[in-house]
């Protein structure tokens, strides 16, 4: 009992301190987290990612195992229907939404309505490839697959999509509901347009295939709408073969005008499967080329840069300003090497492209990469559920994620406005080709550029040190910028427009035009309504 007592004493002894100390304590605990959000990273969130990484993993094989994905799906797909026909029967109440929590997207934001009463939450559990059907070129997959998981499957079946985009928890629906681009949008456009057709669940409940032959204004305007149109349920994704390699060439360029003159005649050029560049300050950047082979040249240099303990891709990138290499030759021997393909596809996944710097600044050291490198990146999700409030705030004030699309003409001139607004580097720039519709009535949210259908993605993921920057001010002239030349914002990001300047952006009339057709009013908000900073909030 004595025993007990004194136990009984010194909480009752540490609780009253904690008490009294309470500013004290919460204060050092916020300095910590600001300062050494790396202790917090360490222990506990990538032990605790590296359990749900193994737990989702082996749920997922189990999953396959146990079950006939396509004899599920059509089961999934009625609970769907079922969830939303209720909806109407009670009346229709309140907005639809996904019932996924917001903390799962990769947004650093998480939408404001997914907790309002006004919403009903629609449960969808599609994850899966359904088919692989290497006589008609395509895949059919359901929404919440991802991108790690789809890439792996095919390639186990000798297959690629034309479209990878980079981060591994990127999923199927996320990147047709919104947005996805890599490098090798230069030939293939935007992620929806390597998709042949869609599998919606409409607001009154019915099921509806989309394809370009078949509901052809349902088939264009879903894109980018954002879950404002109908509930995604399936993809047929077309696949090319893969092949073993991805061979890269590494252009280094030391002005603006040079690496742009070079990145432009890249991207225009169709012979190759891949253009992205990478700039380090306001001159200096690193163009690279690159194309699919199942031969490595005699001698050639094989960088199998998806092992743990490699440095992270924009670290070596960068080693090619220093190297004195010859930027007038794509094939110099010095110049080029090979990767693995599925490394290639997801070379910026181990660092979230450099984001991972700023919360561990010693994530790139060898020792570091040789101990726990096998571990990164922690889940983004993770990170987001454990940013707290006064980190959301300096992230606000002093952060950014954006990626902006204009014309690649004007890539020069965008490239200034982005370092004189914010001087985050290095920024990712990656061409995409934008092809009209094949039915030439359709109007998509994006609208085709007139005369040059070439585009380029500015991604600046960091913080910024422009001298003039300030958060809302400085992003808000960066979006007049884009809207005067004719250019999208991912809106995965923030979004600072009015909701007149978003409709000059973005080409709104076949979209209202579906959402009269097809009755999602009283179902969906608009786009802008799910997207504007008023709709959301810091994760």
């Amino acid at each position: 009992m004595s025993a007990l007592l004194y136990v009984a004493t010194g909480l009752a002894i540490a609780a009253g301190l904690a008490f009294v100390f309470k500013k004290q304590i919460e204060s050092a605990f916020l300095w910590v987290l600001m300062n050494h959000r790396w202790i917090f990273v360490l222990f506990p969130l990538i032990p605790v990612s590296v359990c749900y990484e193994v737990f989702w993993y082996l749920s997922t094989k189990w999953s396959l195992w146990r079950n006939s994905a396509p004899a599920q799906h059509a089961k999934r797909v009625a609970f769907v229907q079922e969830q939303v026909r209720r909806w109407n029967e009670n009346g229709q109440k309140g907005f639809l939404c996904t019932a996924r929590p917001g903390w799962l997207t990769m947004s650093l934001n998480v939408g404001q309505y997914k907790t309002s009463a006004d919403f009903t939450r629609i449960q969808i559990n599609l994850r899966d490839v359904l088919e692989v059907d290497p006589v008609r070129r395509v895949v059919r997959v359901e929404p919440l697959c991802t991108m790690g998981q789809l890439s792996s499957a095919l390639k186990a079946a000798g297959w690629c999509l034309p479209v990878v985009p980079e981060l591994d928890d990127l999923t199927v629906g996320g990147m047709i509901c919104g947005v996805g681009i890599e490098s090798s949008s230069g030939n293939h456009g935007l992620f929806n347009e390597t998709c042949e057709s869609y599998e919606i669940v409409m607001a009154d409940g019915s099921l509806v295939r989309a394809s370009k032959t078949q509901n052809t204004d349902l088939f264009y305007g879903f894109p980018w709408s954002h879950g404002t149109l109908g509930f995604l349920v399936s993809a047929e994704i077309r696949i090319i073969p893969a092949k073993q390699w991805a061979r890269l060439s590494y252009i280094p360029c030391q002005t603006r005008a040079e690496g742009c003159k070079v990145f432009t005649e890249a991207s225009r050029n169709p012979e190759f499967d891949f253009v992205e560049a990478l700039a380090y300050n306001e001159d200096q950047m690193v163009v690279m080329t690159g194309n699919m082979t199942d031969n490595v040249e005699s001698g050639a240099n094989v960088n199998r840069i998806g092992l743990w303990f490699k440095p992270w891709f924009y670290k070596h990138v960068e080693t090619y300003l220093a190297g004195g290499q010859d930027s007038t030759s794509y094939n110099a021997k010095k110049n080029v090497e090979y990767l693995p393909l599925r490394d290639y596809y997801h070379r910026h996944t181990r660092s979230i492209f450099w984001e991972l710097n700023d919360i561990i600044s010693f994530g790139n050291h060898p020792v570091f990469r040789f101990l726990l490198g096998w571990a990164m990146p922690p889940k983004i999700s993770l990170l987001k559920a454990t940013t707290m409030g006064p980190m959301l705030e300096m992230y606000d004030k002093h952060h950014v994620a954006q990626d902006m699309l204009v014309p690649i003409s004007t890539l020069e001139e965008s490239l200034q406005v982005f370092h004189e607004e914010l001087q985050v580097y290095p920024l990712w720039m990656c061409p995409f080709k934008v092809s009209p519709p094949h039915d030439p009535t359709a109007r998509p949210f994006c609208a085709t550029p007139v005369g040059d259908n070439m585009m380029v993605d500015i991604g600046a993921y960091g913080i910024p040190h422009s001298p003039k920057y300030d958060a809302v001010p400085s992003m808000r002239r960066v979006e007049a910028f884009v809207r005067k030349v004719k250019g999208f914002q991912m809106l995965y990001a923030d979004v600072y427009m009015t909701r007149e300047e978003f409709r000059e952006m973005f080409d709104h009339s076949m979209y209202d035009e579906l959402r009269i057709k097809y009755n999602c009013t009283k179902a969906f908000p608009e786009v802008y309504d799910k997207i504007s900073r008023a709709a959301r909030r810091r994760s």
